[in-house]
């Protein structure tokens, strides 16, 4: 089976959703599934205003008509609410061809933290989106029920995993006073990273990750340390040298610097909110408390084991499962189209 993965967000960005996509794509390789990706790489770019190293693509109708069907897709999966994954949308729509999509941003929450439109508006927006899709993906239940309620249809449940090899707990000294409270991720106002960077906490505060705001929270907060954006082994290296993982955001739909912290042995400190509520849950490998401080100090006492016996619980393999059987219901038969705008020959997939 073939599965052509139409996204916004790919590398060299580094965030969760570049992380999922590339992390499934290699697990479903292990039960004869082949996933291409349709991304910004095909295309001119800007950078996105108030994200300069975020590039948004300038796709075009007909060369994104001529990459699908180059890819033959067996099925087609839009994940981003963006220029590529609209393009594809309306492709996909003028054939009558089903696809699937996924929600991993909230959008109304980060709009609206930089510019005055209503939230409403732009729920209403990501509701006709995928008001067409065959099967809307959401990382965790409480997601999925939440966009129920807000008038989602066909919302399934597409769970994330870790990469257990990569991160797992090892003797990492960076020098730095401890105990180490470390903050993984893009550096951004919607990340909430001064309720963290505000907190009286002993040892070290140290924050990861690269972003439009890092230059002006380093400049405000120079007792903190920010090591930039990490990688792979230099990724987990800082995970391990760590004590405690602090997860400030009160917006992320499921935080899967979550499972990579836990997998390294990291207990969670966090608000009490969806993502953080709903990859923890009552494991006892965190603690969730509106008083982030009370969380950090609490969480010192976690055994580490439990953390990374919560973690191994959560595979990329059983990830990709589910979301290749969310795409097995369409197939692609060749068919001709009349449109001038696409160009005559064109996949046609059928349930």
């Amino acid at each position: 089976m073939r599965i052509l993965v139409a996204t916004d967000a790919w590398h060299p960005q580094v965030n969760g959703v570049v992380r999922t996509l590339t992390m499934m794509a290699e697990a479903a390789k292990a039960f004869g599934v082949e996933i291409s990706f349709l991304t910004p790489q095909s295309f001119p770019t800007f950078a996105m205003p108030s994200y300069p190293d975020l590039r948004l693509a300038l796709p075009g109708p007909t060369k994104t008509a001529q990459l699908i069907e180059a890819a033959q897709p067996d099925a087609i999966h839009i994940t981003t609410e963006g220029p590529i994954g609209f393009l594809v949308r309306r492709y996909c729509r003028q054939r009558k061809l089903p696809f699937t999509t996924s929600f991993h941003t909230r959008f109304p929450e980060y709009v609206s933290a930089r510019l005055p439109i209503p939230e409403s508006w732009i729920w209403a927006a990501l509701r006709r989106f995928h008001g067409a899709s065959q099967a809307v993906m959401a990382a965790t239940p409480a997601l999925a029920t939440e966009l129920r309620v807000r008038g989602f249809r066909n919302v399934v449940l597409w769970p994330r995993g870790v990469d257990t090899g990569l991160f797992h707990p090892r003797s990492v000294d960076l020098g730095l006073p401890r105990p180490v409270f470390v903050c993984v991720g893009r550096v951004a106002v919607e990340k909430n990273l001064e309720a963290f960077l505000d907190l009286d906490l002993p040892g070290t505060k140290l924050v990861v990750g690269d972003g439009p705001a890092r230059t002006a929270l380093a400049r405000k907060y120079p007792q903190a340390v920010f090591l930039g954006a990490r990688q792979g082994e230099e990724l987990a290296q800082a995970y391990a040298a760590a004590d405690v993982f602090v997860f400030p955001s009160k917006t992320d739909t499921f935080g899967l610097v979550l499972l990579e912290a836990l997998a390294s042995g990291l207990p969670v400190a966090a608000f009490p909110v969806t993502g953080p509520r709903d990859v923890i849950g009552t494991a006892p490998v965190g603690v969730l408390n509106n008083d982030l401080r009370t969380g950090c100090l609490s969480a010192l006492s976690i055994p580490r084991e439990a953390c990374v016996a919560f973690a191994q619980k959560h595979t990329w393999e059983a990830s990709a499962r589910a979301f290749v059987d969310h795409n097995a219901a369409m197939r692609v038969v060749d068919a001709t189209s009349d449109s001038a705008e696409f160009g005559a020959k064109q996949p046609h997939l059928v349930a």
